[in-house]
């Protein structure tokens, strides 16, 4: 209970008279000083709350629910009275009725200290016990973050293998896509060596289906002589005009026919 006990100074020895009073209403629990309310269940409270709860008729003692129905089972009094007080409260009285009066003070101070004792030893077990059930539920959840973070080591060191399987098959992708590129680049260059062969015989085919003989005519008076153009048939073709029936042939000439009886009779 902080507060309950007034600062010491170094090397003074804490004594009873040190202590401070600690107001019995739940909800204050403050120190008491100047006036306070006392009950005959022996609870002490403040000048404020005791007002404020005694004022009602039957009074409650809020500490322990006691009825305080007798004249003097409610006192307010003085914490720090004057010495003209002090001086003559217990004066005229014969000693057994003051040491009676002072052993019943002892009484209900020592009722006080041991009350606020036991709440405190109270309060430090019930925070024990607070303490030991946030430590269980700490290491139940270290256990299962231990638990997930091995989980996720263990997804990350399969994610890392995936990775490199991955990565291995890449490199062998990559490998194989250089390596049909090449391909793709050769069969490309071999592609266009036959388009070119095959339009240049296209061209060939043409010229020797517009000529069978595989004469080709000239074009210029500089070209090179249709026999000897044409190759092989060309010397084939030589030979033959250099026959004696065929040059006879290509030098005889044939007239038209004419009618008998008809002349043609030039005109001016």
């Amino acid at each position: 209970m902080e507060g309950n006990f007034q600062q010491r100074r170094p090397g003074h020895t804490m004594s009873v008279c040190d202590y401070s009073l600690i107001c019995n209403f739940p909800k204050c629990r403050g120190r008491l000083s100047g006036f306070a309310w006392v009950t005959a269940c022996s609870h002490i409270f403040c000048d404020r709350h005791g007002s404020g709860e005694f004022s009602r008729v039957p009074a409650i003692c809020p500490a322990c629910s006691s009825a305080l129905s007798g004249k003097l089972d409610i006192v307010r009094t003085e914490l720090s009275p004057s010495e003209q007080y002090k001086a003559m409260v217990l004066v005229g009285l014969r000693p057994e009725t003051v040491l009676d009066i002072s052993h019943r003070a002892l009484a209900f101070w020592t009722y006080q200290v041991n009350q606020e004792r036991l709440l405190m030893e109270y309060s430090l077990y019930r925070a024990e016990v607070q303490v030991g059930q946030m430590e269980k539920l700490m290491a139940q959840q270290n256990q299962s973050k231990e638990h997930e973070l091995n989980a996720m080591r263990e997804e990350i060191a399969s994610l890392n293998k995936r990775l490199e399987e991955y990565k291995q098959k890449y490199s062998e992708v990559s490998e194989l896509l250089v390596k049909r590129n090449r391909q793709y680049q050769k069969l490309q260059g071999l592609f266009e060596t036959l388009r070119l062969r095959t339009v240049e015989a296209s061209d060939k085919d043409g010229l020797n289906h517009l000529f069978p003989s595989g004469i080709i005519r000239q074009r210029s008076p500089h070209s090179t002589p249709p026999f000897i153009a044409a190759g092989p048939e060309g010397d084939k073709l030589f030979q033959s005009f250099l026959e004696p029936e065929s040059f006879k042939s290509f030098f005889q000439f044939s007239s038209p026919p004419r009618e008998k009886g008809h002349s043609f009779i030039k005109k001016n």
